[in-house]
């Protein structure tokens, strides 16, 4: 693909008004699935962490235990964590309930509050800044070289670190000093991939009442570090706090890199059928590909092309769709066979330099 010669138009790629048509009814919310599916993942998560710090670690027994616990504890987590994402989606002064219990359950004690997601998230979607140097959750992997991939992955050994001193030590420090305060805001308070990326200042975009989340967040982190100071939690508290979250990130690093072709070196900005082509659709097996791509997004491109239908309606709308536009049209490029496949051909593109052209390598 030329990256000078004009993007194609919408229609041309992809026929977006049959598209729409076939998934209108699709955009509502259900109110008492995000509650029964969130609460059953955050009480299970919970209850499988208290199991694995309790489970003795050596026996014939307890060994084994403590680890299935462990991952039952980061599966469920990560599923109940994930909901950040719609929150980021549903409309203004919806679900407010909800959000504050996701916060209280989820946000706050595992140190990312729903306002790190707001906002910065809903710029990815933006025609204007998916894919260019304004959307932090893109980088040009698939322009090389393949280290940086295996560098993004090896982040999730320091983030859980990082996410405590930020809102643990920085938080205060901000409190007291304007310089740290607007640091921290620019770059620490936002759920990005890309480290370069500076937060905008605070505006109609974010979260009204993010002060309050960072300073509930803060008094989670330390009130944890304070029982654990006093005897009241064990040390191994802490470890196992910061193993789920390495596990969680792990997971989700993964996830991020199947979920576009990350071929836009941002020399122009893409139309809504080109973002659609950039991003993957992985359906795979309906119980073990949403335990990495939870909440629906293992139909990330399907997302992409209509932001506003709840997760819970995703699957019935990339159905509806491959079947009403064919397996034969732009729709069905989309699709990977798995997590492996989809990041064999990022690495396997990273390794050519793709840039722009991946888009059209990865078509054939």
């Amino acid at each position: 693909m030329n990256p000078e010669a004009p993007a194609p138009s919408d229609e041309t790629a992809l026929p977006l008004a049959r598209a729409r048509a076939l998934v209108r009814d699709l955009a509502e919310p259900r109110p008492w699935i995000y509650w029964l599916d969130f609460l059953f993942h955050v009480t299970l998560g919970w209850g499988a962490f208290v199991l694995a710090l309790r489970a003795p670690a050596f026996g014939p027994l307890q060994g084994p235990l403590q680890g299935i616990a462990y991952v039952v504890c980061a599966l469920a987590l990560y599923r109940a964590v994930i909901f950040t994402h719609e929150l980021a989606h549903l409309r203004r002064n919806t679900f407010k309930g909800f959000r504050l219990v996701w916060n209280l359950l989820c946000g706050f004690p595992l140190l990312v509050p729903s306002f790190t997601y707001q906002g910065v998230h809903n710029d990815h979607h933006k025609r204007g800044v998916y894919g260019t140097a304004g959307d932090g959750e893109y980088l040009p992997f698939a322009a090389g070289p393949p280290a940086r991939l295996v560098g993004y992955v090896a982040l999730v050994l320091v983030l859980p670190i990082l996410l405590a001193v930020r809102f643990i030590l920085l938080t205060p420090l901000g409190w007291l000093h304007r310089g740290v305060r607007r640091w921290t805001w620019e770059h620490g308070s936002s759920l990005t991939i890309d480290p370069a990326y500076r937060r905008p200042a605070p505006g109609t975009r974010d979260s009204r009442n993010w002060r309050l989340q960072e300073l509930a967040t803060f008094l989670y982190g330390a009130s944890a570090i304070t029982l654990t100071a006093i005897g009241v939690l064990p040390a191994a508290a802490l470890g196992l706090w910061y193993a789920v979250g390495v596990l969680i990130f792990l997971l989700n690093s993964l996830r991020t890199l199947a979920a576009h072709r990350y071929a836009n070196t941002g020399g122009r900005v893409l139309s809504v059928a080109e973002q659609y082509l950039d991003s993957v659709n992985i359906p795979g097996h309906p119980l073990l590909t949403p335990l990495w791509a939870p909440v629906g997004l293992r139909y990330h491109a399907t997302h992409h092309l209509f932001p506003a239908i709840p997760y819970h309606a995703l699957g019935a709308a990339h159905r509806r769709l491959l079947q009403g536009l064919g397996p034969d049209s732009a729709y069905a490029d989309t699709l990977r066979a798995g997590l492996w496949n989809a990041l064999h051909r990022l690495w396997r593109e990273a390794k050519a330099g793709g840039g722009l052209g991946a888009a059209q390598t990865a078509r054939r």
